[in-house]
């Protein structure tokens, strides 16, 4: 792994940060490095920036995940009852949730175990490099122009507790699309897929984040099986640890900054950003500048 410390901070900082905004940590993870010629992080790096984030979702949403948690016997008593019925009590909320969140992984789930070698190789060969970018901006762009539409079209008046089966899946499949494209961002498309179907931009965040976690998780366990079966030299567990931590802290930064946000503003800084991003690298590419 031939990343510096600074490097290895920085792109901790961008994981953290784009993972949990709607504008793609993976699409962003293959821009940076081609434009600054930062060197690929490599397995250890990789597995830390996935641990860090998902110590940043379950350090947020700590209460959420011990009370689900905590409802599991209930979950198991009777779950088609749970799922299609009214929630009466905080435990059949908390059971109901946590069913809702595995039947939404499980589009995003088979998509991994089917495709991830086939998005690896063309995502992350070097001799697929500046193919792989401009994917990266067209996604970019057109993920921009859906949040864009589910923006106008949206009511915005749902909350999380009206949450059902048909939304769960709707938006885990939005999810799985996001996993086959960087650049479509699984916030993005999770939030955007939650726009509509009527959700406030808040509650539709929120799932996003309780949805990914379990994602998120596998990808990290599979990074640190991967990592395990090579081993770390001294230099690389510190590089380990650098990325766990700058990818926690700016996750947690994200997902506060963003909840709050969209209690009260629209999602369009995001919509811009993606527009304004994927226009910069297609430029670029056509300039010949990198």
């Amino acid at each position: 792994m031939d990343l510096s410390y600074l490097e290895a901070i920085f792109l901790g900082l961008v994981q953290g940060l784009t993972e949990f905004l709607p504008i793609s940590s993976s699409g962003h993870l293959i821009v940076i490095p081609w434009l600054f010629d930062i060197p690929s992080p490599g397995l250890a790096y990789d597995a830390a920036l996935h641990l860090g984030t998902l110590v940043a979702v379950l350090i947020y949403f700590r209460n959420e995940f011990i009370g689900m948690a905590r409802a599991i016997p209930r979950a198991l008593q009777s779950p088609r009852a749970l799922i299609t019925s009214v929630p009466e009590t905080e435990t059949d909320r908390n059971a109901r949730l946590l069913w809702l969140i595995a039947l939404g992984c499980i589009p995003g789930a088979i998509v991994g175990a089917l495709f991830e070698s086939d998005i690896d190789e063309l995502y992350h060969d070097a001799n697929h490099e500046t193919r792989a970018v401009v994917i990266v901006a067209i996604a970019m762009i057109l993920l921009g122009v859906a949040l864009l539409v589910a923006e106008r079209i949206a009511r915005h008046r749902r909350g999380l507790d009206s949450l059902n089966l048909k939304d769960a899946l709707i938006i885990g499949v939005a999810q799985s699309l996001a996993a086959l494209v960087p650049g479509v961002s699984r916030s993005g498309a999770t939030i955007t897929a939650g726009l509509f179907r009527d959700f406030k931009r808040a509650d539709a965040a929120r799932f996003s984040f309780l949805l990914g976690a379990p994602l998120i998780a596998g990808a990290g366990a599979k990074s640190l099986l991967d990592v395990a079966g090579e081993g770390l030299n001294g230099r690389e567990y510190g590089l380990f640890l650098v990325g766990i931590v700058t990818a926690a802290v700016s996750g947690l930064i994200a997902i506060t900054f963003l909840l709050r946000f969209l209690q009260s503003q629209s999602t369009i800084v995001f919509v811009l950003y993606r527009f304004l991003f994927g226009l910069m690298v297609l430029a670029l590419v056509v300039s010949g500048v990198k």
